[in-house]
């Protein structure tokens, strides 16, 4: 590997030593299908004698990925069906997703947009399209806040961040101003001061939301970026996904949650995995992910007690997967009620 340039090709994850060279021909298949880039910090941080490396199972690619059940869909959340724009997604009254670009600096095996992300997906939005996504803010009053999604906002230049930060700030009705983003922990030293600025505009709360699934992530370069965020007055929130061989161990949720406490960054949602293709090898059912959380109320303080949530498919919103929006039908199916009231079948029958 190169030093300081991501891993992208399945020849370059066997040069790298985390893939073998029998298995080469078979990734191949998997990097021609769905976008692939691992960062050289990440590259570190998996243990190539470990075979169930929890890192290694987030971001190498495994030929899983090509079977893809009948459940799965491309877009399992609904944003298109919440989308009036290119780049808006408005699923409840009072925020928006704006997504300004569709790329990342890795790219999470699991991701539920990962037919929309990456050099094959949606790629950046042009100057018209972010145009008219600010403008469409600006028309809705009930937008209370922006959260900014994608692909990982924070690819995008201090420049660019500033020019959508000075835009969303002439906006009054607009309070709150939440990126999405994993580059704290997969790229640090892109968390520099001059990032750190641009995120603020006068008048704007700013939140982080840093996406981390294994206390592995939280390095002390992870911690430190998260420090140069919140010294200047950046909240920060997590969220995890649920995922099978990774984190499906109370043991190592407890110490997921705690090193986020430990950084200052509030314990926020923990993800029930999405239906996106090719993902059903990290999901579990949901009665063991009931009972991992309920193991945490036990076992850490209620500082460390993330929000356990399912986005709902076909667009319908998050439930808090508990006895009051979820219940079990049998074999395998749920009704899940959402936050109007109204209910649906999990997984979907259609």
């Amino acid at each position: 590997m190169t030093a300081g340039r991501p891993i992208r090709t399945a020849r370059e994850l066997v040069d790298a030593g985390l893939v073998a060279p029998a298995a080469e021909e078979a990734v191949a298949r998997v990097t021609s299908r769905y976008a692939v880039a691992i960062s050289p910090t990440i590259a570190d941080l998996i243990d190539r004698q470990d075979t169930g490396d929890p890192i290694a199972r987030q971001f190498v690619p495994d030929i899983a990925e090509l079977t893809q059940t009948p459940e799965e869909r491309a877009d399992p959340i609904g944003d298109g069906a919440h989308s009036p724009v290119s780049g808006i997604v408005h699923r409840y009254p009072d925020r928006v997703l704006l997504k300004a670009v569709h790329v990342c600096p890795v790219y999470c095996r699991f991701c539920f947009r990962r037919e929309m992300v990456g050099p094959q997906g949606l790629g950046t939005i042009t100057p018209a399209e972010l145009d008219a996504a600010i403008t469409y803010i600006a028309e809705h009053s009930e937008i209370w806040e922006v959260i900014l999604t994608g692909g990982d906002p924070f690819v995008l230049s201090p420049r660019r961040l500033h020019e959508i930060m000075e835009r969303l700030g002439a906006i009054d009705h607009v309070k709150i101003v939440r990126f999405h983003t994993r580059v704290p922990v997969v790229e640090p030293g892109r968390v520099d001061a001059e990032l750190v600025q641009a995120l603020k505009a006068s008048g704007k709360t700013t939140y982080v939301a840093l996406h981390a699934n294994h206390p592995r992530e939280l390095t002390p370069e992870a911690r430190a970026a998260s420090a140069r965020l919140i010294d200047a007055g950046i909240v920060m929130v997590s969220q995890s996904v649920l995922l099978k061989g990774v984190n499906d161990d109370a043991a190592v949720l407890a110490e997921l949650m705690r090193a986020f406490v430990e950084t200052r960054i509030k314990p926020y949602y923990l993800h029930h995995p999405d239906l996106a293709p090719g993902t059903s090898h990290f999901r579990l059912t949901i009665e063991e992910g009931q009972a991992l959380v309920a193991a945490l109320r036990g076992r850490v303080s209620g500082l460390c007690q993330p929000t356990y949530i399912l986005d709902i498919p076909g667009g319908h919103g998050k439930a808090v997967v508990g006895a009051s929006t979820i219940a079990a039908e049998g074999g395998g199916c749920y009704t899940v009620t959402d936050f109007r009231g109204n209910e649906h079948a999990y997984p979907p029958s259609g």
